[in-house]
């Protein structure tokens, strides 16, 4: 691995000088908002999504990072556009979220820790609300608002199971008021999907009142009610503004927001994509998890918001998720499995049908490893021809951007076509039960929904509200395309079972909450935290 840049050096490639970034350190820097907005729009937009993964993951921004490489390598202006990592999952079970190999986002360790603070400072925002919430309830001075109707939780960025729900205010009247509530994960929080959402600060702040944090037998109580929209964007202030990095071979990499798209809507924020589409030429982003996760909320709710049109979406596979897909144990994923391979591409064919009713051109890149089978990815690359598919392999995680410029190539040649006709699946004025409904029977290939008691509910107090033009952002499993994990490959004839709709009203959407999905995922048996170690010298090896 090469030494890395100054910071600076790196961000000459996006035309911007020392001047206009804000250095946090040699390697570091966050790209204030009027940097970002002083050039006009001009690039070309390509979402890197995938099928449904296994637990480890297929490697999209492994991918992501390669194919931004991989265009520079080909003298084209390429800016990957990427999330923050968590915590949760970096201590967890799926490791960090900086790519890996020779395709790789620096520094990794610091970014996969603290990095520039914005997890920090959205905690904190969220749990300053929290805490002015119950100080509202124990004086009790304007909102007379009612203990059991509280919607808003409290939360962090590690997984623990055993905070999602507690009591309060224990130990007498003196210590709050007693109530249950609970913890979800710092991704799933609706100040981190406000930030994502925002265009700029005023927006934030309009976003950050419109928030609601209790019922009333009549409607909701906002954070506008509370007056405290200011207080929270006086945490934010720094972390709206998208940071800078660079990958192993010092392409520009504008990271920025951590949104799961499992249990959120998964994007990276809108500033930083304004950051790469005003300085750049080509922008690779990515959408957490499988197409019909964070590649639909891309589609139906940020492209929308953003006013957004990507060119082409490239879909990254790996021949183990293929076959695990078709029946193939985890611990059987390294070996060649013909059989299970054939099974398995159903599940890739419906995630392109998918994308091509979003009227996008689809590409499909095969991320290579080095124990993968030469005669399955012949195979795998001769049945996508045949359908029309263009595809190609890429070693990224080896080679870096060398091993992906076939696919930057197929990359290039389809921008220049330029066939992208890109439309949202659904228009904001269908009912929101509507709305899921399409999403479901479409994307999913469900064969119908069913609303539990307390989601019919729901909708009826959001019809009540006239709150029903919202987006729809579907909390599901994503290891398959129901809401069962374990209906592996293109399952069909099965429903959807939506239990309850959460209301995000400043991110501007609502948020089905489908099979069992929660917001506060739990540790592993094994967890990768404890496989960190810290050396004499403070290296810290072990987040991967």
């Amino acid at each position: 691995m090469q030494a890395l840049r100054p910071i600076a050096e790196v961000a000459e490639k996006l035309g911007l000088v020392s001047s206009d970034i804000i250095q946090l350190g040699p390697h570091k820097a966050k790209i204030p908002l009027e940097s970002v907005y002083r050039s006009p729009r001009r690039a070309r937009l390509v979402l890197m999504t995938s099928i449904n993964p296994t637990p480890a993951g297929e490697g999209k921004t492994t991918m992501s990072v390669g194919m931004a490489q991989a265009l520079r390598r080909l003298g084209v202006a390429a800016t990957a556009v990427l999330r923050e990592p968590s915590l949760g999952p970096t201590f967890g079970m799926k490791g960090g979220a900086t790519g890996g190999g020779a395709s790789q986002v620096l520094p990794d360790t610091d970014i996969n820790l603290h990095f520039t603070g914005d997890f920090h400072a959205i905690t904190a925002a969220h749990n300053l609300l929290a805490a002015l919430i119950d100080n509202e309830l124990y004086h009790g001075t304007r909102l007379k608002m009612n203990p059991n109707r509280v919607t808003w939780r409290r939360v962090m960025d590690v997984n623990d199971r055993a905070l999602r729900h507690i009591v309060i205010g224990l130990g007498g009247a003196g210590q709050g008021v007693m109530r249950e509530t609970g913890f979800d994960i710092t991704a799933a929080s609706e100040v981190m999907a406000v930030l994502t959402m925002a265009r700029d600060l005023d927006d934030l702040k309009r976003r950050l009142g419109r928030m609601i944090i209790a019922q009333t037998p009549a409607g909701f109580v906002t954070v506008d009610d509370l007056h405290v929209q200011d207080a929270l964007a006086a945490l934010l202030t720094d972390a709206l503004m998208p940071n800078l990095v660079q990958t192993t071979e010092h392409t520009p990499v504008i990271m920025h927001g951590g949104p799961f798209a499992n249990i959120a809507h998964g994007c990276n924020s809108i500033i930083a994509t304004e950051a790469g589409l005003r300085h750049s030429d080509v922008v690779i982003t990515e959408a957490g998890f499988g197409a019909d996760l964070g590649a639909e909320k891309f589609l139906d709710i940020k492209a929308p918001e953003a006013d957004l049109h990507p060119d082409l979406a490239l879909v990254v596979v790996t021949l183990r998720a293929l076959r695990h897909h078709g029946g193939q144990p985890l611990r059987d994923m390294a070996k060649p499995d013909s059989e299970a391979l054939a099974r398995g591409m159903e599940n890739l064919w419906k995630h392109i049908e998918n994308l091509r009713q979003f009227g996008l051109p689809v590409l499909v890149g095969i991320n290579r490893r080095a124990d993968d089978d030469a005669a399955e990815i012949r195979w795998t690359l001769d049945k996508l021809a045949t359908a029309g598919v263009p595809a190609a392999a890429a070693d990224v995680f080896g080679q870096g951007g060398a091993g992906g410029e076939e696919l930057a190539r197929l990359i290039q040649e389809t921008l220049a076509r330029g066939t992208s006709d890109y439309r949202p699946l659904y228009e904001k004025d269908l009912g929101i039960q509507e709305k899921v409904e399409r999403i479901a029977t479409r994307i999913y290939g469900a064969s119908g929904v069913e609303f539990a008691p307390s989601a019919q509910q729901a909708l009826a107090r959001l019809e009540k509200w006239g709150e029903e033009d919202l987006r729809v952002c579907i909390a599901k499993t994503q290891y398959s395309l129901s809401d069962n994990p374990a209906l592996l490959g293109r399952p069909q004839g099965f429903v959807l079972h939506v239990r309850d709709i959460a209301l995000a009203r400043g991110a501007g959407y609502v948020v089905p909450l489908a099979g069992d999905m929660i917001r506060m995922p739990g540790l592993p048996k094994d967890p990768q935290a404890y496989h960190v170690t810290v050396d004499d010298a403070g290296h810290i090896e072990g987040i991967r």
